[in-house]
Formats: structure tokens, C-alpha cells, sequence
């Protein structure tokens, strides 16, 4: 693996029963960037996003061939620890799921199982992930409160902090924003943007503004197949494919 891709992935196929879903899939993507994987519904995107870090075992009917490459160690291997996996990644789903207890506990959770249980390293860490997530000025005064008493756009954030509070190398985001409002949607992505300092993350989404404005690097799908990939302005500005074309200019969803 080149030093500046964090994740490697080498003719990926994915199976339910007879359907092929994933199709030979072979891409980079890079460390410390936005990785955007673009396509219209049903191009097999979040499937995608759930080989990452091993959810697709949840589904015995899917039959899952190839390399994944993280940090040089291949994740499909039988030997693989799926819990260390999943600890260095972060996931935020379509819509957000608080852990049902409250807003502190949602974050030292997380923390208890990297090992911290000392009550002040518990508080510092609270506020500071809950500062990552540009929650902190919001909650400060609440942190006692049921997590469900939020707004679907804090809980969301609430659970970036609370997959940040196991200290992962990678962000998985599925349609984080789809379930949100305009100024919440605004908000995740601004903290996208500062985040990926220091973490490699991977968005699935559907909607070519919010790739334009946040992404680095572009996977565009396509009856599960990937059509094109490469830098942002590459895609956008001089698309090569004919479904890539189409797609930017609205020709199919």
C-alpha cells in the first residue's frame, strides 16, 4: 500500500444468493481526506461501506470474496479480530441511534471500553469529544438528560462524539445527513471537514451538492460496479464515463 491510502481495496465481490451486488470492486482512499462514495439508490454503495468494517457478516446470506487492506492487514481474513476492527471506526448511520441512557453516558460509555473509569479523565474526554462534535455549547447544561430529549440534528452529532470516544482511524458515514435539516446538515459537515486532520473518512451519499462541497476524493457507483474514482475537481469537472455524465447532470436518481 502507498503511504498515503489508508484503506485497499482488491477485487471486492459481494453475493446474496444469486445476485451479484458488488462487482470487482478495486480502489484507494486516501488517509486524512473526505472519501465520498456517489451513486444513485441500489448501486450498492452502502454495501459497500459495510464490508469496511465487517457488518455484512451480519447477513448470512451474503457470500463476500477479495482484500480489504487497513494499515497493510487484510480485514477479511478469518483470524480477524472483528471488535478491535470496528473500534477504529467510527459509524454514523442514516439516522441516529443514542444509547438509552443520557447525554454524558452515551460518550463515557465508548470511553469505559477503551479502559477509562477515573471519574475527572472521564469528564475531561466528555467535553472534549462533545466539543469535537460541536455539541458541547448545546448540551453543557443538559448533560443529565435523556439522549432522546435532543433534536434528531444533536443526536446525530451525539453519536459522531460517541464514535469519536473510541479513539477510531476512520470515519464510516451512510447518509449521515439525509434525516436532517438544512443548518444540521451544515453543521455535520463542517465537522467533517475539520476531522479529517486527524481521521480518514468515508461518506456514502446520493447527493452530488454535498459531494461537491465537502469531498476530496470521488467513487462513483453504479449497478454496483465503480464507474470512475479519483480526485474531486477530476470527477466533477471532466467526467470520462457516460453514466458519470448522466449522473451529474440529473439525467437518472
Amino acid at each position: 500500500m502507498d503511504i498515503d491510502t489508508k484503506i485497499q481495496i482488491q477485487n471486492l465481490n459481494v453475493f446474496a444468493k444469486d445476485q451479484q451486488i458488488l462487482k470487482n470492486i478495486n480502489i484507494s482512499i486516501p488517509k486524512n481526506k473526505i472519501t465520498v462514495i456517489l451513486g444513485p439508490s441500489g448501486c450498492g454503495k452502502t454495501t459497500l461501506l459495510k464490508c469496511m468494517n465487517r457488518l455484512t457478516d451480519l447477513y448470512p446470506e451474503l457470500k463476500v470474496t477479495g482484500n480489504i487492506f487497513i494499515n497493510n492487514q487484510d480485514i477479511l481474513q478469518a483470524g480477524e479480530d472483528i471488535n478491535n476492527l470496528r473500534q477504529k471506526m467510527g459509524l454514523l448511520s442514516q439516522r441516529p441511534y443514542p444509547l438509552p441512557m443520557n447525554i454524558y453516558n452515551n460518550i463515557a460509555y465508548g470511553l469505559k471500553l477503551t479502559g477509562i473509569h477515573k471519574r475527572r479523565e472521564l469528564n475531561r474526554k466528555v467535553v472534549s469529544y462533545l466539543q469535537l462534535a460541536a455539541l458541547w455549547d448545546e448540551v453543557k447544561g443538559r448533560l443529565r438528560e435523556p439522549a432522546s430529549r435532543l433534536s434528531i440534528g444533536q443526536q446525530q452529532r451525539l453519536c459522531l462524539a460517541r464514535g469519536l470516544a473510541v479513539n477510531p482511524e476512520i470515519i464510516l458515514a451512510d447518509e449521515p445527513t439525509s434525516a436532517l435539516d438544512p443548518i444540521s446538515s451544515k453543521s455535520i459537515e463542517e465537522q467533517f471537514i475539520k476531522l479529517k486532520q486527524d481521521y480518514s473518512i468515508v461518506l456514502v451519499t446520493h447527493i452530488i451538492r454535498q459531494a461537491r462541497r465537502i469531498a476530496d476524493h470521488v467513487i462513483f457507483m453504479y449497478l454496483g460496479e465503480v464507474i470512475e474514482e479519483g480526485p474531486v475537481s477530476e470527477i466533477f469537472d471532466h467526467p470520462k464515463m457516460e453514466k458519470t455524465k448522466q449522473y451529474m447532470s440529473g439525467a437518472f436518481n
